[in-house]
């Protein structure tokens, strides 16, 4: 019987084409309303894999509209009282319970300081959309697993129709409604390849640039609280400015090499790890001839980081079992973490 991750993770593109298809009128008005704010800044609240979904956010909108990003830190809300001054910002929460007492008290600070304030939630009747002054549900359904999957893919595609609808682009939105059917396509990928490397090892590194960051942090997640394995997701730029002198042999590296201005020296990088003795297992395109495993492409090269992760969780479930673990059940989580 396959486990709940798994089928949660196959029922992740039917959960963005849900939510693509919801609140149309909501979010036209939501882009008009950030159109005349005209926002200087953002602000994003979230933990776990919400706050991976909020750096590939804050990322694509400083890529395209050129506004700065920052991730607060609830703790500078819930225990250093920090007097905010938001007066002309965007802050946007996101969460897939909307029960955490410090994701609430950071949007709530933010929004009592003079941000526009705006949640991105699985549960639209949860406490947190009660904080926002925007509110836009993900449609992703109840999801059993403790593992986030479907949510997660759900918070990646809102982000890129936030900002799509902000600016307006007609293309960058017409790739993301054709995403679900990229999705499911990506989540039929084979990456078999990559278990019997991790399967092995003690710990693993993963490495990707720009977009492609976000998802590394949410592998390397998944990677420690399904599988077991210890694992650090790195800027391929960062591992050169010192990690890098810690590959060797005994290292295990997965390098997510994704369509854009990072490709090639993501490519060139796995070559030379390759070389010092580690263990390299390449996601790339199919172009891409020294690959491991394939990553799938979309409409819009700024959306193939949902198709990379898309392929990862159903590899991640089988690592889980290829690891003697159980992927519902990982050891100390819960579904809701309350955290302050």
């Amino acid at each position: 019987m396959p486990s709940l991750m798994l089928a949660e993770a196959l029922a992740a593109p039917d959960a963005v084409a849900r939510f693509l298809a919801a609140d149309e009128a909501a979010w036209a008005a939501f882009g008009a309303c950030l159109r005349v704010a005209d926002p200087r800044a953002v602000v994003t609240v979230a933990r776990g894999s919400s706050d991976h979904a909020a750096s590939y956010l804050g990322y694509l909108l400083t890529a395209r509209l050129g506004r700065p990003v920052a991730s607060l830190p609830p703790s500078l809300v819930t225990l250093y009282d920090a007097p905010l001054r938001a007066q002309g910002l965007f802050a946007v929460a996101l969460s897939q319970s909307g029960q955490s007492p410090d994701i609430l008290a950071g949007l709530h600070a933010l929004r009592r300081a003079g941000a526009i304030a705006a949640a991105l939630v699985n549960d639209t009747a949860s406490p947190l959309a009660e904080v926002a002054a925007w509110c836009f549900g993900l449609h992703a359904g109840a999801e059993r697993a403790v593992a986030a999957t479907k949510s997660f893919l759900a918070s990646l595609a809102a982000a890129a129709r936030l900002i799509g609808t902000w600016q307006g682009d007609a293309r960058f939105l017409a790739g993301l409604a054709a995403l679900p059917a990229r999705l499911a396509g990506a989540a039929e990928r084979d990456w078999s390849a990559a278990i019997p490397p991790l399967a092995a090892s003690d710990r693993a590194i993963v490495v990707s640039r720009g977009l492609g960051l976000a998802i590394a942090a949410e592998v390397a997640l998944k990677l420690k609280e399904t599988c077991g394995l210890h694992a650090e997701a790195i800027s391929g730029a960062e591992l050169r400015h010192g990690p890098m002198a810690l590959i060797g042999p005994k290292e295990t590296v997965l390098v997510l090499a994704m369509r854009g201005p990072a490709l090639a020296e993501l490519v060139s990088l796995a070559a030379e790890l390759r070389e010092s003795g580690a263990k390299v297992v390449l996601a790339a395109p199919e172009e891409i001839g020294e690959r491991n495993v394939t990553l799938t492409t979309t409409d819009e090269p700024d959306l193939d980081p949902l198709a990379a992760v898309q392929s990862f969780y159903p590899l991640a479930a089988s690592l889980a079992e290829a690891r003697g673990m159980n992927p519902d059940a990982p050891p100390h989580l819960s579904k809701v973490t309350r955290t302050l």
